[in-house]
């Protein structure tokens, strides 16, 4: 089965603008057999901009959260082994998200294939990163 991490902005495109998934993008998405995991980190950051008025989806952060609890995105905490690998990370110059590079240990240590529109994560691949791009 497989197994794949969504980031940030694609989890949200996917609860509320799908139209910026591409076609096999929302195909694996909607694939009943396919795992979808959902960072705690991601989850935090969509917490902070929605309180920041950042992003505008939902009332209030309460309620995004609840809307993600629908989705069939499983929530993948930190591990220390994630931080062991987030500790090993080479990080390109000009990247400087600690999030991302997270999330990007995350997906490393797990074997997951990692979602998103985001193109530092490409610079990543050299490292193990398994990258499904969005190319929206």
């Amino acid at each position: 089965m497989e197994r794949y991490l969504v980031d940030t902005h694609i989890a949200l495109f996917w609860m509320f603008e799908d139209d910026e998934l591409e076609q096999d993008v929302q195909e694996i998405l909607n694939d009943c057999g396919a795992l979808i995991y959902i960072s705690t980190v991601s989850v935090q950051e969509m917490m902070h901009l929605r309180k920041r008025n950042k992003i505008q989806f939902e009332k209030n952060p309460e309620e995004l959260l609840k809307k993600l609890r629908l989705t069939n995105m499983q929530l993948l905490p930190v591990k220390w082994e994630h931080l062991e690998t987030y500790a090993r990370l080479s990080m390109p110059d000009g990247h400087n998200d600690p999030s991302d590079h997270l999330i990007i240990s995350q997906a490393i240590t797990e074997k997951m294939r990692l979602v998103s529109s985001d193109h530092w994560f490409r610079k990543y691949t050299k490292q193990k990163l398994e990258l499904l791009f969005n190319n929206r």
